[in-house]
């Protein structure tokens, strides 16, 4: 290979390796700044391929879409006096990547940084107004639109949009969080003690309204049970009357075989009478008669 050769060779090379650094591609999710000497000297948001001086200019690519920034564990004070930690989600876009860079450097972290901080301010101002049951209801929603319009002044002053802020969370700090639950348990066991003792007085009443009602019934049983056996009584004495009548002398016979079954039927009974009593009467004659002396 001859010398002409190999510098032709040398030549291309060199200018193929310039062509190559005079060429960038710009993605359609970003934005490219051309940066000369230290200065941007044009910003490209078509994408596909552009020309940039090789060496002098560098190429910083700006993301363009919406994207989101997350913000935890942010203390703020509402009207109660109350301490809580909020969670935010921040959806923000580089409006404008020149200020973007000249302000931050086109960093990210710094931009959320200096954003962070404000939004810190917007909650907790917005927080100082409202109780902590307003952040749970409707008034949400308003809140949520006065952080945004409050951070956005911040944000435009870095190139940066912010499109909305979320409130994700909205808790009470720790040490609060563990008063709450010791003032709620307390409050808890003295509902429950008082419902305990509601529960045992009317057990008390229960059970004494239904041993009144066993004593009702057990008295009202006995009243008809009495009734019931008098008039069994009552029936008896009517049937031996009706059987009196018709049969006296039997019936004395009968009356006289119970009385001699009722003192003489237990073993070891001892009886003193008189040959000639009355008892004996049905012993001494079939009749009944009392022989006369």
């Amino acid at each position: 290979m001859t010398t002409a050769r190999i510098a032709l060779t040398v030549l291309a090379v060199a200018l193929l390796g310039l062509l190559w650094t005079a060429v960038f591609q710009v993605d359609q999710r970003q934005t490219a700044l051309v940066v000369h000497f230290g200065e941007v000297s044009r910003v490209v948001k078509d994408p596909g391929l552009h020309l940039k001086w090789p060496i002098a200019d560098e190429v910083v690519d700006v993301e363009n879409r919406i994207f989101m920034w997350s913000s935890d564990n942010m203390a703020v004070q509402v009207s109660d006096k109350k301490q809580y930690l909020v969670d935010t989600v921040t959806f923000v876009r580089i409006s404008d990547p020149q200020k973007f860079r000249e302000t931050v450097g086109a960093d990210q972290d710094i931009a959320k940084q200096r954003i962070d901080t404000r939004l810190n301010a917007a909650l907790r101002q917005t927080y100082g107004k409202r109780t902590f049951v307003a952040a749970l209801s409707e008034d949400r929603d308003v809140m949520m639109q006065e952080i945004r319009d409050q951070v956005r002044p911040e944000a435009q002053t870095l190139g940066i949009e912010i499109v909305d802020v979320r409130i994700r969370r909205t808790d009470l700090m720790k040490e609060v969080l563990d008063a709450t639950f010791d003032r709620m348990k307390s409050e808890r066991l003295i509902e429950a003690q008082d419902l305990r003792s509601t529960g045992e007085a009317q057990k008390v009443r229960m059970m004494a309204e239904a041993d009144r009602k066993v004593l009702e019934i057990v008295s009202e049983g006995d009243r008809q049970s009495e009734i019931i056996r008098g008039a069994g009584e009552a029936q008896r004495a009517s049937t031996f009357a009706a059987a009196y009548e018709k049969d006296p002398e039997f019936y004395a016979f009968y009356r006289s075989l119970q009385a001699y079954g009722k003192s003489m039927g237990q073993g070891g009974t001892s009886l003193v009478l008189s040959p000639d009593s009355e008892f004996f009467r049905y012993f001494k004659n079939e009749n009944g008669a009392v022989p006369q002396k």
